[in-house]
């Protein structure tokens, strides 16, 4: 008898039959969405044009005022739009009214976007699961890009908590909700994975009660976080300044710190301050030169700022006059810049393990 030669094929597809919620193959990022900022966009992404991925989840977690809602349900909300995305917002807080989403370019139209209001996390479990369900019996031609923005979950209920509330004996539900939480994070991510869906969060933090590790803490644990695709922490800080960059008294907008904890696309823990003035909102260019400046690409010369472009050319100006046309160069040749060095690195990487690991064996003996 002939023996059976592995087919590799065959084995993925009698998989794929029989275990239900399994693909195959990869599922890199096809579609990305901006975040109405550049530099933002590069430290979630490693790219200043793409922001935040479909297929994925991902988290903007800060105190009340931080910007949140205004880059989730405003400038990612619109960007979507732009691309033909279309939006499914889910408002947790009774916050986010049609004047104010209007306001940020956000088109409220029924073909546009489905915003659904509720206050449960059961109830946003079975509608993401209830949708993904109907998706998947779509053919793949018919299937729709969809963005869903939860803001925010940490304002979701229990049934614990409605309960206490109908009795009277508000004591919390902390012990289940994170867990809830990170069960609806940790879902979601399986069932998009392989889909033209995504899911962006805001969420909560609180004060830290630890001494030895004094940041804010994300409400819903260390398994919302370990869940979530990617994740950024934002603080909220006062902005005043005018429109010239002056430094005046009156507050004039907000100043958001914001911070890449988690990501899988650009290198974490590194953050920018984004302005966001009440009267003109968030310029995208905001945060970028201050980025640049910190990884050394553009340099102080005297009361001015220089950088040379690949091809030679000087640009020496003050530092209000660095907007628009000389970041879009800088933003371009360093893209071109860093893909070298990914290539170069790579090789002197393999160079430097096979070094370390003589001299360890040499230490050893």
């Amino acid at each position: 008898m002939a023996n059976k030669s592995f087919d590799p094929t065959k084995f993925r597809k009698d998989l794929t039959k029989s275990i239900s919620g399994m693909s195959s193959g990869f599922n890199d990022p096809k579609d990305w969405i901006s975040t109405g900022n550049y530099a933002l966009n590069y430290l979630i992404s490693g790219d200043f044009h793409k922001g935040v991925p479909l297929g994925k989840v991902t988290v903007f977690a800060g105190e009340s005022g931080a910007g949140k809602s205004y880059i989730c349900s405003g400038n990612i909300v619109k960007a979507a739009q732009d691309q033909g995305i279309f939006v499914v917002l889910i408002d947790s807080e009774n916050a986010l009214d049609e004047a104010w989403l209007q306001a940020l370019d956000v088109d409220t139209s029924d073909d546009k976007l489905l915003k659904l209001n509720m206050s449960m996390i059961d109830d946003v479990a079975k509608t993401l699961s209830t949708f993904i369900a109907d998706y998947k019996t779509m053919d793949e031609e018919d299937r729709p890009k969809v963005l869903f923005v939860v803001d925010s979950l940490g304002m979701l209920l229990t049934p614990t908590d409605i309960d206490q509330f109908n009795k009277g004996d508000m004591k919390g539900d902390m012990g289940r909700k994170p867990k809830q939480l990170t069960a609806l994070v940790r879902n979601t991510v399986n069932m998009i994975g392989s889909c033209n869906v995504g899911l962006v969060c805001t969420n909560h933090t609180y004060a830290s009660q630890d001494m030895f590790d004094p940041d804010d803490k994300i409400s819903g644990g260390s398994g919302f976080i370990y869940a979530s695709s990617i994740v950024v922490a934002m603080k909220k800080m006062k902005l005043k300044e005018d429109e010239d960059g002056n430094k005046i008294s009156q507050v004039m907008g907000i100043r958001a710190g914001c911070k890449v904890m988690k990501t899988r696309y650009a290198k974490p823990f590194e953050g920018v301050q984004v302005k966001i003035p009440y009267s003109t909102g968030m310029n995208p260019y905001s945060g970028l030169l201050e980025l640049f400046e910190a990884k050394g690409v553009i340099q102080k010369q005297g009361n001015r700022l220089a950088y040379t472009t690949l091809d030679g050319e000087e640009i020496l100006d003050y530092r209000k006059k660095w907007i628009g046309e000389n970041l879009d160069k800088v933003m371009s040749d360093y893209l071109v810049k860093e893909s070298t060095m990914v290539n170069t690195s790579e090789v002197e990487e393999e160079v430097t393990t096979d070094t370390n690991l003589i001299e360890e064996e040499l230490t050893n003996e």
